[in-house]
């Protein structure tokens, strides 16, 4: 049966038309970015077994546009324009931190951190730094590690922060494991960052950790 001989409620457009995009499953908004499925196939039966053959979801949309390219019901045409979709969406995150206005809300920062750094293979650590009123000032990786860690300095967090006048700072850093629970180090260095900032007056408002699912703050849980 033809998506289009479902009944109304069912189709992924008019699903999303009716209850939005969150109501859909990820095959379901696969599907419409698809289109069409393989031949024999609808489009959500193409994009279930996407998601079961080189899933899940956040694997299959870590891959390069060469590399969607090659898979199955993709081609390049529709894996140039995932790409630029994704792409959009990070963008999109990043204007309403960087339109000026201030940070009111914690987790959009926590969601510009999973932007940027989810997809890495190697622990990266990042600061966003943040004027008096917590308006974006700049997001810089402040370094790189192995699969395992990566080294942070204080002092050259305190330097950046200095540089940039910032008043105010949130930092990140990605788990390429997929864990994002905090480690016992993740909570050290958060304090060192804490102390060294504190002696220049200014902030550490919150250090996220990037893993799998959403964003995990030490400030929620009372560590910052």
């Amino acid at each position: 049966m033809h998506i289009r001989d479902w009944p109304s409620a069912e189709r992924p457009r008019e699903k999303l038309l009716a209850r939005g995009a969150a109501a859909l499953s990820d095959a379901e908004l696969l599907a419409i970015f698809l289109g069409s499925g393989l031949r024999g196939r609808d489009a959500v039966q193409t994009a279930r077994e996407l998601l079961q053959g080189h899933g899940p979801l956040r694997v299959l949309l870590d891959r390069s546009a060469p590399q969607l390219a090659k898979l199955p019901g993709l081609g390049p045409a529709r894996a140039c324009q995932l790409s630029a979709a994704l792409e959009l969406g990070r963008r999109h995150l990043a204007a309403d931190l960087e339109r000026g206005e201030a940070l009111t809300d914690p987790a959009a920062a926590g969601r510009y951190f999973a932007q940027r750094l989810r997809h890495r293979p190697q622990e990266v650590f990042a600061v966003l730094f943040l004027d008096n009123r917590h308006r974006a000032l700049a997001f810089e990786e402040l370094s790189t590690g192995t699969v395992g860690s990566a080294e942070v300095h204080p002092r050259e967090v305190v330097r950046q922060a200095l540089a940039h006048n910032a008043a105010a700072l949130i930092v990140g850093h990605n788990h390429p494991s997929g864990n994002p629970e905090p480690s016992a180090a993740d909570r050290a260095i958060t304090e060192r960052l804490r102390q060294a900032l504190a002696l220049v007056d200014i902030r550490l408002l919150d250090h996220f950790v990037i893993g799998d699912g959403a964003p995990v703050s030490l400030a929620a849980r009372g560590w910052v």
